[in-house]
């Protein structure tokens, strides 16, 4: 088992393991407990009931927080002809529309946060699935990412917003970044708030009994805080 050094067990020593906070105590606690130099992402994991090999137990989808993640956003498009010409001038920081980029991009060239397309761009786009499929690059229909041209403005604008996609991954998880620890507790409670919301609309048809089982919010290298997942469907944002 790693040591842990002196700052991460002084941090963890503020930290009561057995009890669920409410969200306002656990975001107030992260925030006191972040032990890095750099300004650390405040992270929300979620461990749920479900079955990840069950179709009617899947979620995806995606949500707009209300205060962004507090870094730029690099969003690349695929598209063609207008929806081209409207994703450079709805403010895309790169667009893909022709042989050489894409070749470029299948080559490993990934300097982009988020990547949209529209439908007609996905005959192409389906050959880089090897490298933006393990990277979750891969534009989606269920994500938002995969929009017809006139809504590649509002998709480009969500995007560098904030738009965070959320996915229940193999081992029955959801592991979402809500901020950063420079944000005030406020806008971490407002995102965290936004992000909770979305979860429970997408609870699965398939899902049986509680859904969420445990919440834990942490800080980059920081101790886990349990949050109380009953408290989080009374949650509204502030702003």
């Amino acid at each position: 088992m790693a040591k842990h050094g002196k700052k991460y067990m002084a941090a963890l020593a503020k930290v009561d393991l057995e009890k669920e906070y409410s969200t306002r105590e656990a975001v107030a606690l992260a925030k006191e407990t972040s032990i890095t130099k750099f300004d650390s992402t405040v992270e929300v994991h979620m461990r749920t009931v479900l079955d990840p090999r069950q179709a009617d137990q899947q979620v995806r989808d995606v949500v707009v927080l209300p205060h962004g993640l507090g870094k730029t956003v690099r969003v690349l498009v695929f598209a063609q002809g207008e929806g081209a010409a409207l994703a450079r001038s709805s403010g895309a920081d790169l667009v893909a529309d022709d042989d050489e980029t894409l070749k470029k991009i299948e080559g490993g060239m990934l300097d982009f946060d988020v990547a949209i397309s529209t439908p007609d761009a996905m005959g192409k786009v389906g050959r880089l699935g090897r490298v933006l499929g393990p990277r979750g690059l891969m534009p989606n229909p269920k994500a938002g990412t995969v929009v017809n041209a006139n809504d590649l403005p509002r998709a480009i604008r969500d995007a560098k917003a904030g738009r965070v996609e959320f996915r229940l991954d193999k081992t029955a998880n959801i592991h979402v970044s809500v901020g950063k620890v420079s944000f005030s507790a406020e806008q971490l409670y407002d995102n965290f708030a936004a992000l909770m919301d979305a979860v429970h609309k997408a609870r699965p048809s398939g899902a049986k009994g509680e859904y969420i089982k445990h919440i834990t919010l942490s800080t980059t290298m920081g101790p886990g805080i349990k949050v109380n997942p009953s408290d989080t469907y009374k949650l509204e944002v502030t702003e």
